[in-house]
């Protein structure tokens, strides 16, 4: 309400309004029962769409700080290798005591590699675990839109049932909600 005593709403909050001052028809006070429901469902559903896209996002940002730990291991990976492969060049080029120490640094170069490659290989696999869970949260993020939106389109319909006093639209707006709470169960199901 305004300092000026005006009161803008909509159609569908007169009627609610109307309902309950004046007793109402059923047909009014079924419509805004369902409303009332549906729209609260429809904020969890758009409330758990939002948490499922934030989890998403930081699966994938977990998934690339993996990549990025295992792409350093490769690094360090081809290090031990560059220096393995200075080591075999010179226990051809040296004579001697030399060479024992060159062949020992090989056989050290080789079995760090083994370490190396075993964590670079484990790192490539926690990324892939969480791409893949990433995508998860993503596809069930797609369904809780899909049931909001269902759900939301029920709640305009509903309006239009008020306005009108259509039956087959009544039948249409509680189709679509329960379109969205199916699409919503599928959701939280994670199928």
């Amino acid at each position: 309400m305004s300092s000026n005593g005006f009161h803008v709403h909509g159609p569908h909050d007169h009627e609610v309004e109307h309902a309950v001052k004046h007793g109402g028809d059923s047909l009014t006070a079924q419509i805004a029962m369902f409303t009332a429901v549906i729209a609260t469902v429809g904020a969890i559903l758009g409330y758990m769409g939002g948490a499922t896209q934030a989890n998403a996002g930081l699966y994938k940002n977990n998934a690339a700080i993996k990549k990025t730990e295992a792409a350093n291991q490769w690094n360090y990976y081809q290090a031990k290798s560059n220096k393995q492969n200075l080591a075999e060049l010179s226990l051809e080029i040296v004579s001697g005591s030399r060479r024992e120490f060159y062949q020992n640094e090989i056989e050290r170069y080789k079995s760090e590699k083994v370490e190396i490659k075993a964590k670079a290989e484990q790192l490539e696999t926690e990324a892939g675990d969480w791409e893949g869970r990433s995508d998860q949260q993503m596809h069930q993020h797609h369904r809780y839109a899909q049931a909001t939106t269902a759900i939301q389109v029920s709640v305009a319909i509903a309006a239009i049932v008020l306005l009108t006093r259509r039956n087959w639209l009544k039948t249409v707006m509680y189709g679509m909600g329960g379109v969205g709470l199916v699409i919503g169960g599928m959701a939280a199901l994670h199928i």
